[in-house]
């Protein structure tokens, strides 16, 4: 037997004999370093564990994720294949409507300037700097893309030069919601005779080609009239502190 396993062997086998027949004086030392030993053992294994469960978490969290991504890929292609037949349905019936929409996802770069949340830098491919584009986060109508010396640059929906127009409520009241710079949004120019009430939702209309139609402002607070029409003060839905992506709408139709 090699020596050095056979002394590995006789030291571990003196300190369990000392563990169990010596008297307790000499036997203090051999049961400390025992407990040491065991110790570190029940570190390892649960270090051990520990990986090993991350590990299979991990797995079910992929597994998990990919299935949801065929589910949203099928989903995808189910509404391409919709929209293809609503287009040859255009064009049998000589219509020149159609639908083409776009949307792609973008980076935030940083804050326009410091201190001020409400104005980031994107990073766009093929931006074009004579159009004014949507902003969504997580299907929630977040702000506007404007141009600033040929850069991208997001307004989000509290900023007071974010605008864009809106339905409200059942009656679908039109009316243009824009920031305020305080945690509310505005909504201008709503019809005097259109019946508004506290609670009702804001969402977009689509009918200055910014957004899709229907996608999710905020609900109204309150309602005031001036110079015969109507404003309602918004409680926005979007309120994300930590806006690293969004999705651009490049083109509605």
């Amino acid at each position: 037997m090699n020596k050095g396993l056979f002394g590995f062997f006789s030291i571990f086998f003196a300190l369990l004999m000392g563990a169990l027949y010596f008297s307790k004086s000499i036997q203090s030392p051999f049961i400390s370093t025992l407990n040491n030993i065991k110790s570190q053992y029940h570190d390892t294994t649960e270090f051990i564990q520990d990986q090993l469960d991350r590990h299979f978490f991990q797995a079910e969290q992929i597994s998990e994720l990919k299935k949801k991504l065929q589910k949203y890929e099928k989903d995808h292609l189910i509404m391409q294949q919709l929209a293809s037949e609503i287009n040859d349905f255009f064009a049998q019936n000589n219509s020149s409507l159609k639908t083409d929409p776009n949307v792609e996802l973008v980076r935030t770069i940083s804050y326009q300037k410091f201190g001020d949340f409400n104005r980031i830098w994107l990073e766009i491919e093929d931006y074009n700097a004579s159009k004014v584009y949507g902003l969504v986060y997580k299907e929630l109508a977040a702000g506007i893309v404007v141009s600033n010396e040929g850069r991208a640059l997001g307004l989000l929906n509290k900023d007071i030069k974010s605008s864009y127009a809106v339905y409200i409520g059942e009656e679908k009241a039109p009316g243009i919601v824009h920031g305020n710079n305080t945690q509310y949004l505005i909504v201008k120019f709503i019809p005097a005779w259109y019946h508004i009430k506290e609670g009702d939702e804001v969402i977009t209309s689509g009918l200055d080609e910014i957004f899709f139609k229907d996608l999710k402002v905020g609900t109204v607070l309150s309602v005031n009239k001036s110079q015969g029409y109507q404003i309602a003060t918004i409680e926005p839905y979007y309120k994300a502190n930590n806006p690293n992506y969004f999705h651009i709408i490049k083109k509605v139709k």
